[in-house]
């Protein structure tokens, strides 16, 4: 297998680099989307139940006591219960922004590995071809024949390079765009529940101020 990778030249090298690099990016955003992501629905029905018999105190509790994004910017509204409607709209949307990010945290690396990998095999292609007409040249210049075998160096270089680099980007290309319709539903979740919680809260102190 070694000699094997040896003959696809020095771009293999940067190939199987980038490979490992995007196996550690996909494992960890798997994992961390995987902790965030928590029954949204069970979760909010429990939050405006405990929220309709006001006792906030047991709602930041139950939000300090649930992993994920959604706790963290629902948590965020309820500590401005008492405020009115914007200013607990903006107190979540700000949460959210501090949140957002972190789950698209590496995801770049994701799409710039899907993107270079072939472009990389494409080099590997291109200097292989560099060595298969450096031979011929050699060659020529000591009047000597050309027989396949001279040229295979290069050729093989030329072929596995392409051949790494496409089969690196493909599944890279395909996590990528996985893991980002993960986030947008998380995304969606945390839209949804936040404006569920903003309306709420806004109907409450609408009731008491009556």
């Amino acid at each position: 297998m070694w000699d094997f990778l040896q003959k696809g030249g020095p771009m293999i090298y940067l190939i199987i680099l980038a490979s490992i690099l995007a196996l550690g990016v996909i494992i960890e955003r798997v994992y961390h989307l995987n902790r965030a992501r928590i029954d949204s629905n069970k979760f909010m029905d429990d939050i405006i139940s405990v929220i309709r018999r006001n006792k906030i105190i047991e709602a930041i509790e139950m939000c300090n006591k649930t992993p994920g994004p959604i706790a963290h910017i629902i948590k965020a509204g309820i500590l401005k219960h008492d405020r009115s409607k914007p200013e607990i709209r903006e107190a979540v949307e700000e949460a959210a922004q501090l949140e957002i990010p972190r789950l698209e945290r590496h995801l770049p690396i994701l799409a710039t590995i899907a993107h270079i990998a072939p472009l990389l095999g494409l080099l590997g292609t291109v200097t292989g071809m560099i060595k298969a007409f450096q031979v011929i040249q050699t060659k020529a210049l000591a009047m000597a024949p050309v027989n396949p075998g001279d040229l295979a160096g290069g050729i093989w270089e030329s072929l596995l390079a392409t051949l790494a680099g496409i089969a690196v980007a493909i599944p890279t290309y395909v996590a990528y765009n996985y893991l980002v319709s993960q986030v947008d539903s998380l995304v969606y979740d945390m839209e949804r529940s936040a404006t569920d919680l903003v309306n709420l809260l806004s109907s409450k102190r609408d009731t008491y101020e009556v």
